[in-house]
């Protein structure tokens, strides 16, 4: 082993280490804990995303028949049974 080699493996076994102690540091000892509430927490974000995402598209469906002067709720073209028969 060279000491370059061991140079390197030293320091990134110190970054490793900090990293542990960092990790008992801010979160203790319940791991499992923290990985289940990590999980928890992207479900809640990816549901808020989904969520924003939806109101988006309402929104610029709204505005966009808005601005075309359109009701969005009637009927582009009229169709023939909308229109009066002669009996």
């Amino acid at each position: 082993m060279t000491a370059q080699d061991y140079d390197s493996q030293l320091l990134e076994s110190v970054s490793v280490r900090r990293r542990r102690l960092r990790d008992a540091l801010v979160f203790g000892a319940q791991r499992q804990r923290r990985a289940v509430d990590e999980r928890m927490g992207k479900a809640v974000a990816g549901m808020v995303i989904a969520a924003v995402l939806c109101a988006g598209c309402v929104g610029w469906s709204f505005v966009s028949h808005r601005l075309i002067g359109q009701d969005p709720y009637s009927p582009g073209v009229s169709t023939p049974s909308d229109s009066p028969t002669s009996r």
